[in-house]
């Protein structure tokens, strides 16, 4: 039987990272993963997909060129060549952390996890073959898509959203059931290439987790871009027959579709059986406290598992914590990190345009505030959005009125996945909004517009009516 300090089940984004760091300080750990390192986020999720989204936004744009003076007859693509593009992007970045594990020496078996025994000072985990020994272990098992009783996937005419990333042509139409997140940007993604699309979603708006106004816009844009809406809608009933699927709403609208993509959500997946012990859940998730420990003491759970919040970098950051809570114990200390708060953490949506957001929507800062200032900056004041020739969207900035704390931003439009680091500073950091305009930004920026919208917490924006 071999013996580690450290046993981590799972190697996605929360499993790997927390594996690199406790190597880092000098920790023997063992990873279990079935498949490859890198999880659904490298393998079937984050990373192909933002492929695909170059791809469909690049296309798009050279139906866009005569505002710049160029001209491009009748674009064309193959996509047998962007799915082996795709596929290539996912096969360098996971080779990389491969090679980046053995280089580190981090033992990864390739089996999977059957059962958990807790022993009086250390876990017994079992696989089909072997037995291992582990004074820790940190389950980093992730989730897995849910689906509906009237929709189940089989992979061939409802598909997963790994499903989809493994067809290798393209369908003339498709029906994208939910409207969160992952189905945006799908439909994003398809429809750029010139796909029907039609989303399906249960709830009044698309994105809803996202801030009300953003949302509200978004639709806008999808609309103006031929994307059908179907909102407050669901799915009734579908049969396949003459080569294509028909499919009945809530509504009594009938429509007929090539595939349907099921992005109804995703519910935390752990199948171990855990021996002499109970492990405490909430809603199928494993509860866990600030640092990151179920109820069993050195058991810990990280990443899409915990339902916390289902995001790659927060499995990560995650990860990072439970490694030094971990390393911590190891050496005698009582210490551990500040917790995590997760409405703090940037929510990223590779829409065309792109959503980034951080903190409180308007709506949840009136609910714990009362009074909030709100200041807003478009895109379309924006000298770089204007030189880029993409003006859609704006940055939306709150503020409690009161300690002129900044507690929330959101961004519809250019760039907004990699500017909302900026928000993310700012809130985590708690600045109020002289601290925050203490930055000099950069002129010709699109950051320029986050400066902008903090100062029209206050109203004072130089470029704004």
């Amino acid at each position: 039987m071999e013996k580690y300090t450290v046993g981590i089940i799972g190697g996605g984004p929360g499993g790997y990272t927390a594996a690199i760091r406790l190597q880092q300080y000098g920790i023997d750990t063992v990873v279990f993963e079935k498949e490859r390192i890198g999880g659904v986020c490298l393998n079937w999720g984050c990373i192909p997909t933002k492929a695909l989204v170059k791809v469909s936004d690049l296309y798009d744009e050279l139906h866009h060129v005569e505002q710049f003076g160029l001209s491009i007859e009748n674009p064309t693509y193959d996509y047998s060549k962007i799915f082996k593009r795709k596929n290539q992007v996912v096969e360098k970045l996971v080779s990389g952390l491969e090679f980046l594990f053995k280089k580190r020496q981090i033992p990864v078996i390739n089996e999977q996890v059957i059962s958990l025994e807790k022993g009086e000072n250390s876990y017994l985990i079992r696989t089909g073959n072997e037995s291992y020994e582990t004074h820790y272990v940190i389950i980093a098992t992730g989730s897995q898509p849910k689906e509906l009783p009237s929709c189940r996937i089989d992979g061939e005419h409802i598909l997963s959203s790994k499903d989809v990333l493994k067809i290798e042509s393209l369908p003339d139409r498709l029906i994208v059931v939910g409207g969160g997140v992952i189905g945006c940007e799908f439909a994003s993604i398809f429809s750029q290439l010139g796909v029907e699309v039609h989303i399906v979603e249960f709830l009044p708006q698309l994105v809803s987790t996202e801030d009300s106004e953003i949302s509200k816009r978004l639709a806008m844009v999808f609309k103006k871009k031929g994307i059908k809406l179907h909102l407050n809608t669901g799915l009734e009933k579908w049969k396949y027959e003459n080569n294509e699927i028909k499919v009945i709403l809530s509504t009594g609208v009938e429509l007929t579709t090539d595939r349907i993509l099921l992005s109804v959500g995703r519910k935390p997946n752990f199948d171990i059986t855990c021996n002499n012990f109970e492990l405490y859940k909430e809603k199928e998730a494993i509860a866990i406290d600030g640092i990151m420990e179920t109820n069993q003491h050195n058991l810990f759970a990280i990443g899409d598992v915990t339902g916390k919040m289902l995001l790659a970098h927060t499995a990560s950051k995650q990860g990072l914590f439970a490694a030094e809570v971990i390393q911590q114990r190891i050496k005698g200390s009582k210490a551990s990190p500040d917790t995590i708060l997760y409405e703090n953490i940037p929510r990223c949506t590779f829409t065309n345009p792109e959503i980034g957001s951080v903190g409180l929507s308007e709506v949840q800062a009136k609910e714990r505030f009362g009074d909030i200032l709100v200041g807003r900056f478009p895109f379309t004041a924006n000298g770089k959005a204007l030189g880029l020739g993409v003006t859609i969207g704006f940055v939306k900035t709150i503020a409690d009125a009161m300690t002129k704390t900044i507690v929330g931003m959101h961004i519809l439009g250019p760039q907004a996945t990699e500017l909302i680091a900026e928000g993310g500073i700012i809130v985590q950091s708690g600045m109020t909004i002289d601290e925050a305009l203490k930055v000099v930004y950069a002129h010709p920026t699109l950051s320029e517009a986050v400066a902008e919208s903090i100062e029209d917490l206050e109203k004072m924006s130089i470029h704004s009516m």
